[in-house]
């Protein structure tokens, strides 16, 4: 079916979840992998399978309402045959084969507030990024919408941003394959 003359191509669609409590990890999983695959319970079972035994959990909230650690991250993608790999922000991102990753996790400095007031506070939050239909992603969960950042250079110009301010880790999302192979990485 054609399209009418003038007509805009509809644009894709892309999977993007909005913050709630502090479930970025939760959020950050589900939006990279473009799909609700994830919730708080089953975060919350991960934290559980992790520290069986401690009273309280290390890898989530004492509060109960999220904030879960990169360990839970890494046990929900092996749990769905994927692998997280953490990127040595040492290597130029020239290095970065883009088309052999499903998608970028980073972990960044956060504000904290109350209502307007904004405090002294860092906090940490999981932004997943990934490429849809051939353009690339900012899913942040606590935009409104998903924000375009275009081609491979746009996504590697974002991620030297967040690196350049400090206290920013990456993490690669990709297939057991493409883990052991190592072929997430390419030459200069």
């Amino acid at each position: 079916m054609s399209q009418a003359p003038g007509a805009q191509p509809s644009p894709p669609s892309v999977y993007h979840e909005r913050q709630r409590l502090e479930l970025c990890a939760v959020h950050a999983l589900n939006n990279v992998l473009q799909q609700q695959l994830f919730s708080q319970e089953a975060a919350d079972e991960i934290c559980k399978r992790l520290a069986p035994d401690s009273r309280l959990n290390p890898h989530r909230s004492l509060l109960g309402t999220g904030n879960y650690d990169v360990n839970v991250i890494m046990a929900a993608l092996q749990g769905q045959g994927l692998a997280a790999v953490w990127w040595d922000r040492r290597r130029p991102l020239s290095q970065l084969a883009l088309p052999k990753v499903l998608g970028l996790i980073l972990n960044l400095p956060s504000p904290v507030s109350l209502g307007l007031l904004s405090l002294p506070l860092r906090r940490r939050h999981w932004v997943a990024l990934r490429q849809v239909d051939g353009v690339y992603y900012n899913l942040d969960s606590k935009l409104r919408a998903p924000e375009v950042l275009g081609d491979e250079d746009g996504v590697r110009a974002f991620v030297a941003a967040a690196l350049a301010q400090g206290l920013c880790e990456v993490l690669l999302v990709v297939t057991k394959e493409v883990e052991e192979q190592g072929s997430w990485l390419q030459a200069d």
